[in-house]
Formats: structure tokens, C-alpha cells, sequence
């Protein structure tokens, strides 16, 4: 064989190399489904009877007796929305009920966000919302002195749900 022969025979077995590679790329581009992307382990759902001792690290909820959780985040605009009602609840319970903000935030921006919105709580906590089975902010959380859940509502209340809330609250 001549050399021209040989290079001829070389580029032919490379170029049938980079056509097979091309094609399986493109067949696992194309038709290999995909896994969906893996989301951030998250404890089961918070629902009333779930223990939060411990999944919300600095509450003593022996020591705050009652205690309305709020789970918002400042990126979310039904929290936004529903701050005048978090406003009117700090007045309507006044000083017998404890009031824990937790966001996914710094606490300092949360303290930010919270102090612009003029909603007073008594601690703020920043935690993952996965963390204490949060699917979407706000949810509201009432908690009793051993830390079980007793109360939940979820998403930007309607003015039967908030009287709802204040009525479990003892001021509705």
C-alpha cells in the first residue's frame, strides 16, 4: 500500500470514529431521557402533631409557652401581602403569645425586612424552610410549649382564614 493510501485509509477510519462519537452524542442528547435534577433532601411535611424541638435551633418552647411561628422569606410577595395581617396580629395578642419569624434570609436582612414592614416578633431565626417541612412561605405554624405543631395554615390567608387564626389565637 502507498502512502497515499495509507493517509487515505487513516482519515476514512477517523472520520467513521468522529461520526460514531457525533452520533452517540446526539442520540443521548436527544432521546436518553434525563433524571430530573435532585432536589435538597427535605423532612416530611410540617403538619399538626409534628415536633419542631430542635428543628429550629435557639427556640425554647417550654420557656415561650404558645408560640405562632411565622415562615416567610423576603423574596416572596404573598408574604409581602400579607403583612398587614401579621401587623394586626401582634396587636391582637398582644404580649401572651411568642412570635418566631423564620426566614431562609440573614437574620440581619430579615430584621431589615421585617422592620420595614412594621411586623414586631419576638425572635428572628433564619433556617432552611426544608429543614422544618416548609413547601412554600408563609405558612403559619401554632406551636405549643413542648414544641408540637397544633395549628397550621399555609399560603396568603383570606380574611375567613385570618379570623381563623386570631380565633385559635384566643382574639378573634
Amino acid at each position: 500500500m502507498t502512502l497515499q493510501g495509507k493517509l487515505e485509509a487513516t482519515a476514512n477510519v477517523a472520520t467513521v470514529v468522529v461520526a460514531v462519537l457525533l452520533s452517540a452524542a446526539l442520540i443521548k442528547i436527544y432521546f436518553v431521557p434525563t433524571r430530573a435534577p435532585k432536589r435538597p433532601q427535605m423532612l416530611g411535611e410540617t403538619v399538626v402533631g409534628t415536633n419542631l424541638e430542635g428543628r429550629v435551633p435557639g427556640i425554647d418552647w417550654k420557656k415561650n409557652g404558645r408560640t405562632l411561628v411565622l415562615a416567610i422569606s423576603t423574596q416572596c410577595h404573598f408574604c409581602q401581602e400579607s403583612t398587614p395581617f401579621y401587623r394586626k396580629l401582634r396587636g391582637a395578642v398582644g404580649s401572651g403569645l411568642k412570635t418566631v419569624a423564620v426566614l431562609p434570609q440573614p437574620v440581619s436582612t430579615a430584621q431589615q425586612y421585617l422592620e420595614g414592614a412594621g411586623v414586631h416578633v419576638d425572635q428572628i431565626k433564619q433556617v432552611t424552610m426544608g429543614d422544618i417541612g416548609v413547601r412554600g412561605t408563609p405558612t403559619l405554624f401554632l406551636v405549643n410549649g413542648a414544641g408540637a405543631v397544633t395549628k397550621v395554615w399555609v399560603g396568603k390567608l383570606a380574611p375567613e382564614q385570618e379570623e381563623q387564626v386570631l380565633t385559635a389565637l384566643g382574639k378573634g
